[in-house]
Parts: structure tokens; C-alpha cells; sequence
């Protein structure tokens, strides 16, 4: 938060966004991207795994909150990476005080549960599009399939 209000100090324009990030895909990168295209700093909340566990149920995150934010942090869009355990990210939007709040398109700008603290510190919300057939669900879903087929042609059980 220190940091970041350096930044705002200088004027530079705050964006952040949130997520699980569980398998990091073309379609994170994108909208990444384009997250930070509008503004000059952009700051990511990433849920850990009690927050993805609670949200996603007990087979997620596949991969653990150290190797999630160590991806994400490696992006050269991604200026900073924040951990946050509630199941919303709210508090630290109110922590941070972004400029433009940024979710995918799987979201409607009114219905985001963290919409009071976005309308708390003013922030604009971008609702962007997604990227066609790229979903981390839809990756999950895919492994399996393939693994289980495999087993079956080898004559094993599911």
C-alpha cells in the first residue's frame, strides 16, 4: 500500500484487478494487458488458497498461492502482486484506492460483490472482454478428459 501511494504521489493512474489466477493462460495475459493500458501502475489481487478453496471448492487452486503470485508477479505489465484472503477483495481495494477497477467479462459491473468499496474510493469500473475458449476451468476440465481417456485405453479404472 506504501508503494503504492508513492506512485499516486506522482501522479500516476492506479489500476488494479483480482483473481485466482490458478493455471496462468493466454487469456490472463491478455487481459493483463489490457488492464494495464489504462493507467500507468497496475496492481493485482491475487485470492489465496483458503480464499480460492472457499470459492472454487476443495480440488482448487491446483496450483499453491506461492507459485501463483510468483507467476504473476513475473509479468512485465504486473507492477505489483498482493495475496488477500476474504473472499472478496474489497478491503484491499479500500487499502489501495485504485483509479479503474478492472474484472473479465464473465462479470456485470453492478453485480461485483466488491462494488461498494470500488464506489467507496471512486474508482472507474472497465468490464473487459474475454478471450474465446480460454478459462482455467475449461483447461481443468481438458486435463482430465485427456487423462482419463488415456487410463482407459490402457485398461485402467477411472
Amino acid at each position: 500500500v506504501a508503494r503504492v501511494e508513492g506512485e499516486r504521489f506522482l501522479g500516476k493512474r492506479i489500476v488494479f484487478t483480482n483473481g485466482v489466477f490458478d493455471i496462468l493462460h493466454a487469456g490472463h495475459v491478455q487481459l493483463l494487458r489490457r488492464a494495464r493500458a489504462l493507467g500507468d501502475v497496475l496492481v493485482v489481487g491475487l485470492n489465496s488458497d483458503a480464499s480460492t478453496r472457499r470459492l472454487k471448492g476443495p480440488s482448487r487452486p491446483v496450483n499453491r498461492e506461492s507459485d501463483r503470485i510468483a507467476l504473476v508477479s513475473a509479468l512485465d505489465v504486473v507492477d505489483y502482486a498482493v495475496l488477500f484472503d476474504e473472499d472478496t477483495p474489497a478491503e484491499l481495494i479500500r487499502a489501495i484506492r485504485p483509479h479503474v477497477h478492472v474484472k473479465g467479462g464473465d462479470y456485470l459491473a453492478e453485480s461485483l460483490p466488491e462494488i461498494g468499496a470500488v464506489q467507496e474510493v471512486g474508482a472507474e469500473v472497465e468490464i473487459l472482454s474475454l478471450v474465446e475458449g480460454r478459462s482455467t476451468t475449461a483447461l481443468i476440465d481438458s486435463i482430465v478428459a485427456t487423462a482419463t481417456a488415456a487410463r482407459e485405453r490402457a485398461g485402467l479404472s477411472p
